[in-house]
């Protein structure tokens, strides 16, 4: 696997019962899974000679990110190895032009954008784009640029409100990409996965609640999601996956909104070819987790039940606040709730940062929720009762 991250561990930690061996290349030795795997070889995912020394001895390469350059992907490829997803799918989430072109050309829902070249263009892309002036703003302001490659957590996005605002971006000298400001009720995810003979099963659309641009909870299903919208947002996410080639793990980030005529409806914001923080819940709340299925998926076996456990899963994210050690508080934490799980990612604690998980299940919602964020509050210093 390339990438040492959090999703590499917990892709390893779901290989272990079917006795998957597994490579992992990192960028240190104390990257999450670099912790925990065996054979771990550290090097720059970016330097072609260290990935094809790498890919020599695997059957199979996938990945915990987007990020290693397309051409060193097609390059694998070329030396025989197989890599999933491979690189014709994989741009369209390393390349946020690429995918908003390709999910036009097959119908797709999404947010007005466009290609901009310099403050001036954004200008123009917001007083086309046919959105409202809002107050405080210029015409069609405020629109949303996003750098077309290598942004994530709300990295390499901003809200501009002026094409005074709109220069930052611009600075890295990169292809900004400019997209309408979403008025959205809430954000949704389809997570799906596919497999290289087209077999493809669907997880519970959940609603992701983000904070500062990072995702803070995630509640599967979704409540109160109309069971109409939520087959429609499953299907676009399995037509994508066909559409695109996935092989493996897909994450369709959607904006639920209200249509002209009243009615919900879904656009699509970000795809993810990988185990995905809006999947997290299924390692306790599916019969087979998103870890598992994408193993199964790039290895070509059959696909696990993607079916929930319990009415309702909630999973917390655990940031890193301003006490380094967090290992005291699990004795509070699993007195007052058995139930509870509690995934540590072996991160060092920094503020703000993700550095494990919590999840819980049972039939009342409010109270299942409540107690994924209590574990999340206090295992992060937040409240200390």
């Amino acid at each position: 696997m390339v990438g040492g991250g959090q999703l590499a561990r917990m892709t390893h930690e779901a290989g272990i019962p079917l006795g998957i061996r597994f490579k992992v290349l990192s960028d240190t030795p104390q990257d999450s899974a670099a912790q925990v795997v065996t054979d771990v070889t550290v090097g720059d995912y970016r330097d072609l000679e260290t990935l094809r020394a790498f890919a020599a001895g695997c059957d199979v390469i996938t990945f915990d990110h987007e990020h290693v350059p397309t051409g060193h992907l097609r390059a694998l490829e070329a030396d025989g190895i197989a890599v999933r997803p491979g690189p014709d799918a994989l741009v369209h989430a390393q390349d946020k032009g690429v995918m908003r072109a390709r999910l036009a050309e097959i119908g797709v829902p999404c947010p007005r954008n466009r290609l901009v070249s310099d403050p001036a263009d954004v200008a123009r892309f917001a007083a086309e784009s046919g959105t409202p002036p809002r107050r405080g703003s210029g015409e069609g302001f405020p629109v949303v640029l996003k750098t077309v490659r290598g942004g994530y957590d709300g990295k390499g996005v901003w809200i501009v409100r002026s094409e005074a605002d709109a220069a930052e971006p611009f600075l890295a000298g990169v292809p900004v990409l400019a997209e309408e400001k979403v008025d959205f009720v809430r954000e949704l995810a389809a997570n799906v996965v596919r497999s290289p003979h087209g077999q493809a099963v669907a997880y519970p659309v959940v609603e992701s609640v983000q904070v500062d641009g990072v995702c803070d909870t995630v509640i599967a299903p979704a409540p109160g999601l109309p069971d109409a919208l939520s087959a429609q947002a499953q299907a676009l996410a399995l037509t994508i996956a066909r559409e695109l080639g996935v092989v493996g793990h897909l994450a369709v980030e959607l904006f639920e909104i209200r249509q002209a005529d009243g009615t919900p409806g879904v656009l699509v914001n970000e795809l993810a070819m990988r185990p995905h923080n809006s999947g997290h819940w299924t390692m306790d709340g599916a019969v087979t987790s998103q870890f598992a299925n994408h193993l199964r998926a790039v290895l070509d076996l059959p696909l696990g039940d993607p079916r929930p456990r319990a009415r309702w899963t909630v999973m917390a994210n655990v940031l890193g606040g301003e006490y380094p050690d967090m290992y005291p508080a699990y004795l509070h934490c699993m007195a007052r709730d058995p139930g509870l799980k509690i995934h540590m990612y072996g991160k060092d604690v920094k503020p703000g940062r993700k550095v494990g998980h919590v999840t819980t299940y049972g039939d009342d919602l409010p109270a299942v929720r409540e107690r994924a964020r209590h574990a999340a509050d206090y295992l992060r210093g937040t409240i200390d009762e």
